[in-house]
């Protein structure tokens, strides 16, 4: 199934227009029809059994994070830390009337790399791609895709309606549980009112009741709406706006990728001038990134249509399209 198919829903002032995003085994998906239909297009999908090797599959559990790592201090979102312990002990008594903690600051490969095996062999589908070249500055390279561990209670919810930043698309993968996710696309950005001085955030932050007096044209807004499960994918495409809810108590995890359809936008925020005006540095910073964008371009063409010669090995790390290509001959 490769089309978007409407959920049946009644379309009022106070009820907007509801869509289901397809669901698609990865038998049926090979890697090269999900970048054709999905990535190049920027339309959202669910990949099913898209990591069936990784470990923590079988043993990721409030249970297990409280008492392999209970002790560890975490940054749990915008200013709050607290032991592992404490947040698990939330997470597990949150309640949809009385939401406990959301996990949502925890970058793995930084504070808990031990983590790391258990997410092996990589989830091919949120292989980062151009964030994993050394022409990528510094400031934006993520080899591992950046990947963040979420850990929510049921009616626990990521803080902000979003798009991620760069430009960038994300994957989460669901471990443990159930979670909603409500996705709106780029075209509705008026609807769901960005915040002036963040544009990449909503005001609206509760979607279940929403203020139409402060947010009177949020229902020309359509809604894409899934739950996923275990071993489960969402693909959110760049500037897809995206908020989530756990359905039942929920471990996942998230990476941003980077490919050469969502480049451009990728240069258009990272040069942008906040104050306006001219900036020098800016126009170099923009001149590196197209020129970067162009080599990595003709690397990527070589290795997809010349696969394993000599200057697909030998240039391959530089813009690798597979976790082989990354390591250099």
């Amino acid at each position: 199934m490769n089309a978007v198919q409407e959920a049946p829903s009644s379309v009022t002032a106070e009820a907007p227009r509801i869509i289901s995003v397809p669901k698609i085994h990865s038998r049926d998906l090979p890697y090269e029809v999900f970048l054709r239909d999905y990535v190049a297009t920027n339309r959202p999908v669910v990949i099913q059994d898209a990591a069936p090797g990784w470990a923590a599959l079988e043993t990721w559990t409030p249970e297990y994070f409280k008492n392999t790592f209970g002790s560890q201090v975490v940054e749990v979102t915008y200013g709050v830390k607290q032991k592992l312990a404490e947040v698990m002990d939330g997470v597990l008594a949150s309640t949809a009337e009385k939401p406990g903690p959301y996990l949502h600051k925890v970058i793995i490969h930084q504070h808990m790399p031990a983590l790391l095996p258990a997410l092996s062999p990589e989830n091919i589908y949120a292989f980062p791609q151009r964030y994993c070249s050394p022409l990528m500055p510094r400031r934006f390279r993520r080899p591992d895709g950046y990947l963040k561990l979420l850990i929510g209670g049921v009616g626990g919810k990521f803080p902000l309606m979003h798009f991620d930043s760069d430009n960038a698309h994300a994957i989460i993968t669901e471990i443990y549980g159930d979670k909603e996710f409500v996705l709106f696309a780029p075209g509705d950005t008026d609807y769901v009112y960005p915040h002036e001085n963040s544009p990449g955030t909503s005001q609206i932050d509760d979607l279940d009741h929403v203020d139409l007096n402060r947010f009177p044209e949020f229902p020309k807004a359509t809604q894409y709406r899934v739950v996923i499960g275990p071993g489960e994918s969402v693909f959110v495409p760049s500037r897809w706006w995206h908020s989530a809810r756990v359905v039942t108590t929920s471990v996942s995890v998230c990476t941003n990728i980077m490919y050469s359809t969502n480049w451009a936008g990728f240069i258009d925020i990272s040069c942008e001038n906040p104050v306006g005006g001219f900036k020098p540095s800016l126009l170099a910073k923009r001149l590196y990134l197209l020129t970067a964008g162009v080599i990595m371009g003709l690397i990527e063409s070589v290795q997809k249509n010349l696969p394993g010669s000599f200057p697909a090995r030998a240039l391959g790390y530089l813009s690798p399209i597979s976790p082989d290509a990354r390591r250099k001959p």
